[in-house]
C-alpha cells in the first residue's frame, strides 16, 4: 500500500499545484478572502476525490488538462464544504487536517465568505473553454456538480447529519444520509471524466456503482476512526459523534459490523470495475486504500 499512497500523494501535488495556479491572488481591499480560500483549498489533504476523477478520467481517455480543472473544482467544493462544517453553527471544530479550521485562523464571517466564493469559484472553472471546447460538455459537468453538491446531495446530507443526535436513525436514514453528504461529491468525481470523455452509459453506469459504493466506505471508516482513532493521525477532533449522540454506522452495527460493512461495499466497489480489466487496477487500490485509512 506505500507505493499507492506514494501515487496518491504526487497526485494531490500535482492537484495541489494547478489549484495554487488557478485561484486568485491574495491582492485589493477583498485579500482577506483570498488569503482563507487559499488557506482552506492549498492546506495539507488526500486529494482522493481528485484522485478518483483524474483516474476514472484517464481510464476511459479523457484530457488532461480538462481532468486537472475538474479536480480542481471538486476540490473547491470539497475545501468549502470542511469550512462550513467547522463552523460553530454546524459541527464547531477548532482542527481541520492537523491545523486551525478556517473561522480559527481568521473569523467566522470570512470563513463562510471564503466557503461561498470557493463553492462558485469551482462553477466558474467548469464554465471555461479551458476545460473542455464543448459547450454541452460543460454544461452536463456543471448540472451534475450542481446536484452532488446540493440539497439533493452534500448539502442534504449535512442538514440530515446536524439532526442525527435528535432523530431515532437507522441504518436506511444513515446511508441516505451518508450517500448524500460524502458519495454524491465521491460519486461526481468518477463521473466527471466520463463525462469528459464522452464516455458510453454503461461505462458511466458502472463508475457510478464503483463511486457510491466507495464512497459509504469511505464514511464507514470515517466512522469507524472518530470511534478508535486518535486526533493526531485524523488531523482533527474525535470521539465526537459519541459526545453528541449522533446515529452513525458505528452506534448501529457496532464495531465489528461497521469493518465487516465497509469491506463488503470495497469488494463490491472493484466488481463494478470487472469490465475496465487492468486499466482499473488504481482505482481497485484506491478501494482498499479507503479501508485501510488513518486520516
Amino acid at each position: 500500500m506505500d507505493d499507492f499512497r506514494l501515487l496518491l500523494a504526487e497526485t494531490a501535488d500535482r492537484v495541489t499545484v494547478a489549484m495554487d495556479a488557478l485561484l486568485p491572488r491574495t491582492t485589493g481591499p477583498e485579500g482577506p478572502v483570498l488569503s482563507a480560500m487559499r488557506y482552506a483549498a492549498l492546506g495539507p489533504g488526500k486529494r482522493l476525490r481528485p484522485f478518483i476523477a483524474i483516474e476514472a478520467g484517464r481510464m476511459v481517455g479523457a484530457g488532461e488538462k480538462g481532468l486537472l480543472r475538474v479536480a480542481t473544482a471538486i476540490e473547491c467544493i470539497h475545501a468549502y464544504s470542511l469550512i462550513h462544517d467547522d463552523l460553530p453553527c454546524m459541527d464547531d471544530d477548532d482542527v481541520r487536517r492537523g491545523r486551525p479550521t478556517v473561522h480559527r485562523e481568521y473569523d467566522e464571517a470570512t470563513a463562510v465568505l471564503a466557503g461561498d466564493a470557493l463553492q462558485t469559484f469551482a462553477f466558474e472553472l467548469l464554465a471555461s473553454p479551458d476545460t473542455d471546447s464543448s459547450a454541452a460538455k460543460r454544461l452536463e459537468l456543471i448540472s451534475r456538480l450542481a446536484q452532488a453538491a446540493g440539497a439533493r446531495g452534500m448539502v442534504g446530507g449535512q442538514m440530515i447529519d446536524m439532526h442525527a443526535d435528535r432523530m431515532d436513525a437507522d441504518i436506511n436514514v444513515i446511508t441516505r444520509l451518508q450517500r448524500m453528504k460524502t458519495g454524491a461529491l465521491i460519486a461526481f468525481a468518477a463521473e466527471a471524466g466520463a463525462i469528459l470523455a464522452g464516455a458510453p452509459a454503461d461505462v458511466r453506469r458502472a463508475l457510478e456503482g464503483y463511486a457510491h459504493d466507495i464512497g459509504l466506505a469511505f464514511q464507514i471508516r470515517d466512522d469507524l476512526l472518530d470511534a478508535e482513532g486518535n486526533a493526531a493521525e485524523a488531523g482533527k477532533a474525535v470521539g465526537k459523534d459519541k459526545n453528541q449522540g449522533k446515529a452513525t454506522f458505528v452506534t448501529i452495527l457496532g464495531l465489528e459490523g461497521a469493518r465487516d460493512r465497509a469491506r463488503r461495499l470495497a469488494a463490491q466497489a472493484k466488481d463494478h470495475l470487472d469490465p475496465f480489466g487492468e486499466s482499473a487496477k488504481l482505482l481497485r487500490r484506491a478501494a482498499d486504500y479507503v479501508l485501510e485509512r488513518r486520516s
